[in-house]
């Protein structure tokens, strides 16, 4: 094996990683090094970049919150075989994915079933197992409900609007833009968050499922009846909102915050489901692919909410 290996390394946060060579990593018993075939580009991620994150990496570091590859060396996984990282601090207190070469727990290595698209298997977990805590977990949707899910052409959006159409909801996918309505899974209804109302959601809400934040999330939350649920995911549109509380009481609005991180352990049976069930076709996850050398396209389609689905480096 040659001891060169490529990386994005960050430097200095709120500028984007150097891609440098540098020896392959060195294993510790209880680790496993693998060469990586892909690695997810997420927010998460560039929230690390940026150094607005509440974990955050020494400098120099390797970003790359999860990533798939082939097992090079470890005392617990077989060499060769294909696997995801996520977890065990890679990318946020030790370095990540956005490499050649990447070291992690043993605990953070998870076999994936022969045959799966690496690309899939290193950028399902956040967006398939956000949704379905989102729908089941926490806002525990019931069938017949009206739920509307804003980003829904998003990753964690459009599987929020698969998972709930398949609990027998009635669903309103809400994007920003005209030109991602075509990319709201269907059966649900895609409606333009600057036309957001009671008349185009047909009615009032039982159940928001917000993965954008921002004014978007100040926009749709009128639209749930009293005792519903607004499950909170995300902030690619802002990090706050106001609420007066005069009206936030009137209203009677349960807010409901999706913590992956802290849910993560109690997710595994169920990420190993919908993963199977995006392999076979039953839900569908977009993927955008890029290479190293393609960090700062992958960064502005991110960051300027073009990017359908996931977005992801494929190494090999």
């Amino acid at each position: 094996m040659s001891r060169a290996s490529r990386a994005l390394i960050l430097e200095r946060f709120g500028s984007l990683p150097v891609l440098r060579e540098r020896p392959v990593p060195d294993r510790k018993p209880g680790e496993t090094l693998l060469r990586v075939r892909t690695a997810q580009v997420g927010h998460l991620d560039l929230d690390v970049v940026e150094g607005t994150f509440g974990l955050l990496p020494d400098l120099p570091s390797v970003p790359g919150t999860e990533a798939c590859g082939e097992v090079v060396a470890s005392d617990t996984h077989q060499p060769g075989s294909l696997v995801r990282v996520r977890g065990g601090g890679v990318g946020l207190r030790r370095d990540g994915g956005w490499a050649d070469h990447l070291v992690a727990p043993d605990n953070a290595v998870v076999a994936v079933p022969q045959g799966t698209d690496p690309a899939v298997a290193c950028s399902f977990f956040s967006p398939a197992a956000t949704a379905w805590a989102a729908v089941h977990a926490v806002a525990a949707v019931k069938p017949g409900e009206r739920v509307v899910v804003t980003g829904a052409a998003g990753a964690v959006g459009a599987m929020t609007v698969q998972v709930a159409a398949r609990a027998g909801a009635e669903v309103i996918g809400v994007v920003g833009r005209p030109a991602k309505l075509a990319h709201v899974p269907s059966p649900a209804k895609a409606v333009l968050a600057a036309d957001l109302s009671i008349e185009a959601t047909g009615g009032p809400a039982d159940v928001l499922v917000d993965t954008v934040g921002g004014s978007v999330l100040t926009a749709a939350l009128p639209l749930v009846r009293p005792r519903g649920r607004a499950a909170l995911v995300g902030y690619t549109a802002g990090r706050e909102f106001t609420v007066d509380l005069a009206h936030f009481l009137l209203a009677d609005v349960a807010i409901l915050p999706v913590n992956l991180l802290s849910r993560s352990r109690e997710l595994v049976d169920v990420g190993d489901r919908l993963l199977a069930e995006i392999s076979e076709g039953t839900l569908h996850l977009p993927i955008e692919r890029f290479g190293l050398d393609d960090l700062a396209e992958a960064v502005r389609r991110l960051r300027g909410g073009k990017v359908v689905g996931k977005a992801v480096f494929e190494l090999t």
